[in-house]
């Protein structure tokens, strides 16, 4: 039996208790706001001091995510601790675990901070995935399949929002990627011939019960999520229904407990094939925090205190956009605030900043939502809140 389950269900963590956060960034941000409302205290441990996440936690540890004693401390003080990107330590999370309620665990996140293993993983769920070879060896290259030129290499671990990755049109081109990534393990994956991505967030409780939110429809630039669409044209389609019957057999197969998004390929023959897991909240569910009657973050919460799952029902249409630095700046380099009255007077807006202090190129510095009554007008509102903020936009 699960230790989390007892004869009557899952134990409630009850609001004013503590909850902990490994993680500082902006989804441990979202996530303390989400804690908060419903009454709880929340401890974050993130090495910042001026995290997006630490400055609006009741108790920030500043210390690494590995430290023994902040990691005792946090499991002193938190009844159900959680984390908000994949690269924190399976090891840390498995040690809290022996103490603490800990949503996902720590071999779940092993296995999906590692494209190997998620790999293997996926495809014992009986969902399918692109061709792909593991690649441990400048030899495992030489031999590689033909058929997976031209292709992807992929590093096994810490890759994110492009990092780590490299298109390969020959075998030539992989040794030298391989090379330039120092040799570390990869995955090399066939080029599909892709028509567009989507992705399904979903929450699954700590009895076995799921909640998946509607489908967004992602488009990436340099690597990065930039838009992110929930139509109701998209709903109706055969894709989503699959890609949320599949993501749940994935987190089953996991033994996953939390909030957990799945990216899947749309190619142009039909098929629909997975790409990859995040085990915690994603931007491709911010639309969550304005549209729906649950968003995402108040989910991992409710997930970890062993509340009911809240209805992931979406009211309207929306579409996000995501903030990079770049918007910061003019087309001279020089620095430039983001026209906010201007944006935030078109109707259905709603605009959510980090935190952060220095805006950069490629650095997530907060999303806007925007929602409308049909698909018609939340595309032409977004068109305008693009046109303020000096984003490419296609309708």
């Amino acid at each position: 039996m699960n230790t989390f389950i007892s004869a009557s269900g899952p134990a409630l963590v009850a609001p004013g208790s503590w909850l902990g956060m490994v993680g500082g960034g902006q989804l441990g941000r979202m996530f303390c706001h989400a804690a908060q409302s419903l009454g709880y205290k929340v401890a974050v441990l993130e090495p910042d001091p001026l995290s997006p996440a630490g400055v609006v936690a009741d108790l920030h540890i500043c210390a690494p995510y590995d430290d023994e004693q902040a990691l005792a401390s946090l499991s002193e003080r938190c009844a159900a601790i959680t984390t908000e990107f994949e690269n924190v330590s399976a090891q840390a999370l498995t040690s809290l675990a022996q103490q603490r309620r800990v949503t996902p665990s720590g071999e779940a996140v092993g296995i999906v901070q590692d494209r190997i293993r998620e790999k293997a993983f996926i495809a014992q769920a009986g969902v399918p995935l692109a061709p792909y070879a593991v690649i441990e060896s400048l030899a495992d290259l030489e031999q590689a399949d033909e058929a997976l030129f031209p292709g992807i290499l992929k590093a096994a671990r810490f890759g994110y929002d492009g990092k780590g990755q490299a298109r390969v049109a020959t075998r030539e081109q992989a040794l030298q990627a391989y090379e330039q990534f120092g040799g570390v393990a990869c995955v090399l994956e066939a080029l599909q011939d892709l028509e567009f991505e989507i992705s399904v967030v979903m929450a699954r409780a700590l009895d076995g019960q799921v909640q998946a939110f509607p489908c967004a429809r992602n488009e990436h630039r340099d690597g990065i999520l930039a838009v992110s669409t929930v139509s109701e044209s998209l709903q109706g389609s055969t894709w989503c229904e699959q890609a949320r019957s599949n993501a749940a057999a994935i987190a089953e197969q996991l033994g996953y407990y939390g909030v957990m998004c799945v990216e899947f390929f749309i190619l142009r023959d039909g098929r629909l094939i997975a790409n990859e897991v995040a085990p915690r909240p994603h931007n491709s569910g911010h639309y969550t925090m304005d549209a729906s009657l649950t968003c995402q973050f108040e989910q991992q919460v409710r997930v970890m205190t062993g509340l009911p799952l809240g209805s992931p029902t979406t009211l309207c249409p929306a579409i996000m956009l995501n903030l990079l630095g770049e918007r910061w700046f003019d087309e001279q380099g020089q620095y430039q605030e983001p026209d906010w009255q201007a944006l935030l007077a078109i109707p259905g807006v709603c605009l959510h900043l980090y935190g952060k202090l220095e805006p950069r190129h490629g650095r997530k510095m907060g999303h806007v939502n925007i929602l409308g009554a049909n698909d018609e007008q939340v595309h032409q509102r977004a068109a305008q809140a693009a046109a303020v903020l000096g984003m490419a936009f296609h309708e």
